[in-house]
């Protein structure tokens, strides 16, 4: 799906900056840092000790949004015989976070990173965040180094993580990537990192593994305003997620193994959500055959399509319920993510989730051989309420930030028509959502009778900017 930019000019930029004022106000989400977290960030940084381990030879780079600099992850492929050696370097945020600090107690507070087109929430201070902990190039950084060998079919085979210190050599964004893999020009490690990407995807596939590759709608700043668009998300990215992923599964395996950790877990789908799925399909004309599972069918479907896109929306409905299952002495019974099919674990980004700071501890002192720092054992059970608590806010935060930018873009156009597709119908039919390709727009409409699946012309009835609301009726 290609992207589409809109600007905003004039008043409305004035218009969406009072309207997330007013959303942070609301939702109690922070403005800066308070003196002793700033003061207590600046002390651990000043105090710093590098590990003695050294992987500095390691030409690591970072591949990331362009604009990032809260850079969590750093990558080094090679070959090894007919496979392959990944390492994956984390930023050691423990390194610079004592329990109990003002730092640690701030990071509870927020649990993860919030981000907004004029300004991010970040977890730890940007000094420590964007600066002293960031895995910036050229830049002496302790971190955790994942080391883990992979065959020719993409399966782990050895996996080892230490605490080492890393330079990386190069910062390049998912788009120049794409760029240089598609034209030829990629040099040897983004080269494997496709190819085991891959292998990774297809073995996802085998496990029945689903992973949904919905456009996402996104909001940015511009020189003359903000843009919202929809982005599709580049192969590079899938690739790359994949090395994450695989790192979680081997941080995950590691806990249980040690019977002592944290897991991210999704329950397997509801067999009622399954049905009504199998039903939309049906209604939407979407042939599924019945001897193919649920996993590969999604994986069938391609987001450029109205109706598969409708359907795809409808699939993100299918499997609720994640969340943390912490454990101690008995590993858990309930400990599959169902949309990986496999144990899984939040590890590779401690600079934007506190959760993978204790799971990096953890894994640490397992690989050791030693206890799990008492530090980590006494907050592991508070831990799912915590992070729970903060990824329901972010969803929310993010919610209502798009909300006013829809809103300011729809802000002169109420009462006119536009053509959208419905991709969500409520259960009695009098309702449901609609998502219009210009402007990059997705909300409520009013029916009765929105066929699902198809485009429809729709009447806007109301742009509220201040409160992020917008609504279409049926035309």
């Amino acid at each position: 799906m290609p992207r589409q930019q809109l600007r905003l000019a004039g008043p409305r930029p004035t218009e969406i900056q009072a309207s997330l004022t007013e959303l942070r106000r609301q939702m109690k989400i922070p403005v800066g840092y308070p003196d002793e977290v700033v003061a207590d960030a600046k002390r651990a940084i000043a105090a710093v000790e590098l590990p003695d381990a050294d992987e500095t030879a390691i030409e690591f780079l970072t591949i990331d949004p362009p604009e990032s600099k809260d850079l969590d992850q750093a990558l080094h492929i090679e070959r090894r015989g007919s496979g392959y050696r990944v390492r994956y370097a984390i930023a050691d945020v423990a390194a610079f976070v004592a329990p109990g600090s003002p730092l640690d107690e701030e990071a509870h507070r927020r649990g993860v990173t919030l981000y907004a087109p004029d300004g991010n929430t970040r977890l730890y201070p940007p000094e420590l965040s964007e600066g002293a902990a960031s895995l910036l190039p050229g830049e002496l950084r302790p971190a955790l180094v994942w080391t883990m060998d992979v065959d020719e079919t993409g399966e782990g085979t050895d996996v080892h993580v230490r605490k080492a210190r890393v330079r990386s050599r190069k910062k390049l964004d998912y788009g120049g990537v794409q760029h240089a893999l598609d034209d030829g020009s990629a040099d040897e490690v983004l080269r494997l990192l496709r190819e085991v990407g891959i292998l990774r995807q297809q073995r996802e596939a085998r496990r029945g593994g689903v992973s949904l590759q919905l456009p996402e709608q996104e909001v940015m700043t511009a020189p003359d305003g903000y843009e919202l668009s929809y982005r599709a998300p580049f192969p590079v990215e899938g690739w790359n997620a994949q090395i994450s992923l695989m790192t979680g599964m081997a941080a995950a395996e590691l806990m249980l193994e040690g019977e002592v950790g944290i897991l991210r877990t999704v329950p397997a789908a509801d067999p009622a959500r399954l049905e009504r799925f199998r039903h939309t399909a049906k209604a939407l004309g979407v042939l599924w055959p019945k001897d193919t599972p649920y996993p590969a069918f999604v994986r069938t479907l391609d987001a450029n399509v109205p109706r598969q896109a409708a359907l795809l929306a409808a699939a993100a409905g299918v499997m609720r319920g994640s969340g943390y299952t912490a454990f101690d002495r008995h590993a858990p019974s309930h400990a599959e993510h169902a949309a990986l099919a496999s144990t899984y674990a939040h590890t590779t980004a401690p600079l934007r989730r506190l959760v993978d700071r204790y799971v990096g501890e953890t894994c640490i002192a397992l690989s050791e051989g030693r206890k799990v720092p008492g530090w980590v054992a006494t907050e592991l059970p508070e831990l799912p309420d915590v992070m729970e608590l903060a990824d329901r806010r972010a969803s929310q935060y993010e919610a209502g930030i798009v909300s006013a930018v829809e809103a300011a873009l729809l802000e002169g156009s109420v009462g006119k028509t536009f053509e959208a597709v419905v991709i969500e119908v409520d259960r009695d039919g009098a309702a449901g959502s609609v998502e219009l390709r210009d402007p990059a727009v997705t909300a409520r409409c009013d029916g009765p009778g929105l066929p699902l699946g198809e485009t429809v012309t729709v009447r806007c009835t109301l742009a509220d900017v201040l409160k992020r609301q917008v609504r279409f009726a049926l035309a």
